[in-house]
């Protein structure tokens, strides 16, 4: 038997800068104090056991020469690190791997880029493969996007690598490869929390509908001649004519400048003012990038209701989360709020929880 190694790996929130990531925008998500953890060992015999603790999951296996489409469902996430691994020249031996997990699954935590990286940074010590965060980052991105079949950007996986507690993570997504810069947040000093509401909708970024959006930025940067669409000119949405593309470039134009009103409001600790920018960024996810769904809605209008200075979706959307910005004192009312509204429509009840930044992946 092998030593055995541990991973704390953390879920993130994205503050603000949705959809960004994959149009050349700035991010600014922060890893948060709900995590998994990753007990590790090697194999020699070009087998990976996977067991985790998730409902609906229990143990897969398979060999080390996984390839896209011979593992599916959950495990594809360990088995597509396994195989993005090998793809850049890092090939495994086997492994044993236990996944615990205090993330909720679907809630847009990124509870994938959790798993993926913890694998990768795992192995990397393992291994003694020597990567860096970014390459880290990349391989969780491969084992997504080549493998599971979700087009995604590098910014979860950056966030859950590189967090660190008190500070959300800046990440120019532009810079090849992207650069990342911490900046502290202070509402916790000024009587503020973060508060996510998890909705139990359906949230699973393999869906055709991520990668429509992706596909529509990409068509609309073409017809402007631009490499990355967040570097549009303000005359962008007139020069396009099909008004979905039109729509989208909106959205990706206001949010990369709501990112960088939402980085001078927390320098000033500005929080009426962030609180404003969260909402609008809701505002332009649902009408202009057509991402939100009813369940969204309603969480944050009550979260709004109950007297957040601001809420908004958070992840890729189709279901997913909702933070709010609020008093922690009004968490409980933003809790019965939500869940009055949710009873309403006979939606499940939804879980209200606060979250505080916390330090990216480390071993235990």
């Amino acid at each position: 038997m092998t030593d055995v190694h541990q991973w704390d790996v953390p879920g993130r929130v994205n503050l603000i800068g949705e959809h960004l990531d994959y149009n050349g925008g700035p991010v600014l998500p922060l890893a948060i104090d709900r995590s998994l953890t990753l007990k590790a060992r090697s194999r020699e015999d070009g087998i990976v056991n996977v067991w985790s603790d998730a409902p609906g999951t229990g143990k897969a296996s398979f060999a080390t020469s996984v390839r896209p489409g011979e593992v599916e469902g959950w495990a594809a996430y360990a088995a597509g690190t396994i195989w993005a691994l090998a793809e850049a020249g890092h090939p495994v031996p086997g492994a044993d791997l236990v996944i615990e997990s205090r993330l909720p699954s679907g809630a847009g935590l990124s509870s994938s880029a959790a798993l993926t990286c913890g694998i990768a940074a795992a192995l990397d010590r393992i291994q003694g493969l020597g990567l860096d965060r970014t390459e880290l980052a990349l391989i969780g991105q491969r084992a997504e996007s080549g493998f599971v079949g979700a087009p995604v950007g590098l910014m979860d996986q950056l966030a859950v690598l590189e967090g660190r507690a008190g500070h959300a993570v800046l990440i120019d997504t532009a810079a090849t490869p992207p650069t990342t810069q911490l900046v502290p947040v202070t509402w916790e000093e000024d009587g503020l929390v973060l508060a996510v509401i998890a909705t139990g909708a359906h949230h699973a970024l393999a869906d055709g509908e991520y990668a429509a959006r992706r596909e529509e930025c990409e068509r609309a940067a073409a017809e402007l001649g631009l490499d990355h669409l967040a570097r549009a000119g303000l005359d962008a949405t007139v020069l396009l004519t099909d008004e979905t593309l039109k729509a989208r470039t909106r959205h990706v134009l206001t949010e990369t400048a709501r990112v960088k009103a939402a980085i001078s409001a927390i320098s000033r600790r500005a929080w009426p003012q962030l609180g404003t920018i969260l909402t609008a960024s809701h505002a332009s996810l649902r009408d202009d990038f057509q991402v939100s769904c009813p369940e969204l809605d309603v969480a944050v209008e009550a979260a709004l209701e109950a007297g957040a200075l601001g809420a908004r979706m958070t992840g890729g959307g189709f279901g997913g989360s909702a933070i709010a910005l609020v008093a922690p004192h009004q968490v409980q009312a933003v809790r019965e709020r939500v869940e009055a509204r949710y009873a309403a429509q006979d939606w499940a009840r939804p879980e209200t929880f606060v979250v505080h930044a916390a330090d990216g992946a480390h071993p235990v």
